[in-house]
């Protein structure tokens, strides 16, 4: 009896939950300042009714939930119950075809998502959760960038993500018409509002999501469709609601109605009660303007000797080289009208460095506001400026995390202007050398080389060519905002296709980091940037120079002598002090060695190398290379010691001389 009795105990409570889920509805056709969520982040209510989860800043993130759990099983091993939601977003950017990082909804066990990133991750994990089982999470995303690291499909796609950003299925964002079914693409990032439909069918375990513009009735055919039990991923209870992120890039994320439905169809929404959404990006032309161009242009009549003077010397200050077969190469090239306001007409209060083949200039984009760095680069002749040229605007296609993007060029009276994202931090030698105003832990380092690492081998072997860079060294490795390295300064670097031979015989590079047989061949090779970024691994775990002068020591040769003896420890940087792990510190200083070998053919490649970092692989013993006291030291190398040793100049300086064959011929001093 007393077992009847628990039985219809849980049967009532059981029933009890059915029905909570079953009654649950909610509708928000705009939403007021009282409107019944729970916001975090920079998420807020407008004054005319909006959901505003970012507000057009960047670096910044935002959520919304519907305050109150909701019941999605009856029990911790039941099947999901079915549910059905609809909402209308909008995404407005400062540019036209650029936009970061999107928006998803969202079904998690906890309200807020603690501990979640911005960015690529779209404030729903983070670098240790994502991925993880554990997490419980359902989303569909709404993504504007093409994030290699989750492997997206495009730049504009929407997706189911299970616990992690890798979508378990996505698509490119459009619908498929009612009439013919044919397919329409649609920009997230128009600016314009557009509905989502998300079902989920809990007898059959599919999911469907379907998107359209405003003004279109819900497609019959869903843009995404996916078999796919829920029950193991939600738990009994969980908040839902929506999560968005900003990147570099000032976007708003904007939701204007919202319906949810549990064991239902989702309440049609109101779409005539609707705000509108902000407008962001270039202004139209005011009145004021387009009447006073007709006064202007009388004036500039009354005036015109003295308009044409001004003309004349104006055009000749922003005067531009552009040949006709730039024309395929529009949008990477810069205004040089643009790149010198964006410094102050490259005003030395401006001057980041200077470096190899010249000096680099802080700058903010006039119209976008988006803060750049940008290179002049002098150059001597037109010979090989197409073929240079070109290889630049396909560098400007490399996205990678740990690389510096390169976002195009301006050629100007003698000069090529390069132009990068900036980084914040600075170069990496600066916390390395000359008395650092501030050190770096060892994790704090050690991320920085698997980083660097990662960056080159996505360079030699996962871009769809090969990418020889010619000039690792620590002062081309620049620190962004969350202290992560990033290869940068492509000014040398040089491409071929996978599976063929490398033909340029320019050296190109800076002493103590140069290969030795590329001195002698003038060839770079992947290998030639192994072993650059050995004499790099030296440089961070020594906290010195791969060449100094005024010691008339060579780097590679002093961390050899220090093995040779038993005394390897000795060789790392004091400024350390003892918060190091010893395993990794002795793992950089060996691989350093590895990568430094004077034969090509016994250093590793760098996938070997970030194997090795990562712990996948054991690092070879360095006697298996036959390393010997002669095989790793700089000396008596084609006579670059001696070269060195006598002309402090040289010392860690980019150079560039042409060997046999007609390149780009570019010339010019830090």
């Amino acid at each position: 009896m007393a077992m009847l009795s628990k039985l219809l105990i849980l049967l009532v409570l059981l029933i009890t939950l059915a029905a909570a889920a079953q009654d649950l509805s909610f509708i928000y056709n705009g939403f007021k300042s009282s409107a019944n969520l729970s916001l975090d982040g920079i998420a807020t209510f407008t004054s005319n009714g909006l959901l505003m989860l970012t507000n057009g800043t960047k670096q910044n993130q935002g959520h919304a939930f519907y305050p109150n759990p909701v019941t999605f099983k009856a029990s911790a091993n039941s099947s999901a119950f079915s549910f059905s939601t609809s909402f209308v977003f909008g995404i407005a950017s400062e540019y036209r075809n650029l936009a970061g990082h999107g928006l998803a909804f969202v079904i998690a066990p906890t309200r807020g998502l603690p501990g979640s990133l911005p960015s690529q991750y779209l404030d729903l994990f983070n670098l240790t959760n994502n991925g993880k089982e554990s997490n419980h999470v359902f989303a569909v995303e709404l993504d504007t960038i093409d994030g290699w690291e989750f492997s997206d499909i495009n730049d504009n796609h929407v997706g189911f993500d299970i616990n992690g950003l890798t979508s378990v299925k996505s698509t490119p964002a459009g619908y498929y018409a009612d009439h013919g079914g044919k397919f329409t693409n649609l920009s997230l990032i128009s600016g314009k509002p557009m509905q989502v439909w998300v079902d989920y069918d809990g007898i059959r375990k599919q999911i469907s999501a379907t998107l359209a513009p405003i003004h279109v009735d819900k497609p019959i055919r869903p843009l995404l469709s996916l078999d796919y039990d829920l029950s193991p991923i939600l738990s009994d209870t969980s908040y839902i609601g929506f999560s968005s992120a900003t990147g570099s890039v000032e976007t708003s994320h904007c939701i204007l109605g919202w319906s949810f439905k549990m064991n239902g169809q989702a309440q049609a929404l109101e779409i005539s009660q609707f705000p509108k959404l902000p407008r962001m990006g270039p202004k139209k032309a005011s009145k004021l303007l387009t009447i006073g161009v007709p006064v202007i242009s009388v004036i500039l009549v009354i005036v015109a000797a003295s308009g044409i003077v001004y003309f004349i010397r104006r055009k000749r200050k922003f005067a531009e080289e552009v040949d006709d077969w730039e024309i395929d190469y529009g949008p990477h090239r810069f205004r040089y009208k643009d790149l010198y306001i964006a410094t102050k007409g490259f005003r030395e209060k401006e001057l980041l460095g200077v470096g190899g083949f010249g000096r680099v200039y802080k700058g903010v984009l006039p119209k976008s506001k988006v803060e750049i760095a940008v290179k002049r680069v002098s150059h001597e002749s037109r010979q090989g400026m197409k073929e240079f040229v070109a290889e630049i605007v396909s560098i400007g296609r490399l996205r990678h995390r740990n690389l510096v993007s390169l976002l195009g060029y301006c050629r100007r009276k003698g000069e090529l202007l390069l132009v990068y994202d900036y980084m914040p931090n600075g170069s990496f030698d600066k916390y390395l050398h000359d008395q650092p105003k501030t050190t770096l832990t060892w994790n704090q380092r050690f991320r920085v080389i698997k980083g660097v690492a990662s960056g080159l081998l996505y360079l030699h072997e996962e871009w769809e060519q090969v990418v020889i860079h010619r000039d690792v060294k620590a002062s081309n490795v620049l620190i962004d905002g969350e202290l992560n390295g990033r290869l940068g300064d492509f000014g040398l670097a040089r491409l071929y296709n996978h599976g063929t031979d490398p033909q340029t015989t320019r050296i190109a590079g800076t002493l103590g980091y140069l290969a030795p047989e590329q001195a002698r061949t003038g060839k770079a090779t992947t290998s030639t940037d192994v072993y650059a970024f050995g004499a790099f691994l030296l440089e961070v775990a020594c906290g010195r120079r791969p060449v100094e002068t005024n010691q008339d020591t060579i780097l590679v040769d002093w961390v050899f002598s220090h093995w040779l003896r038993g005394a390897l420890f000795d060789a790392k940087d004091s400024n350390l002090g003892t918060d190091y792990v010893a395993e990794e510190v002795e793992l950089v200083l060996k691989l350093g060695l590895v990568c430094s070998h004077s034969e090509p053919e016994a250093r590793p490649s760098m996938h070997q190398v970030a194997q090795i970092l990562e712990g996948e692989v054991p690092l070879p013993e360095i006697s298996a290379f036959a390393i010997s006291a002669s095989g790793v030291t700089f000396r008596n190398r084609q006579g670059f010691s001696d070269l060195v040793l006598s002309d402090p100049s040289f010392v860690n300086k980019t150079f560039s001389c042409t060997s046999s064959i007609a390149g780009s011929q570019l010339s010019g001093g830090r």
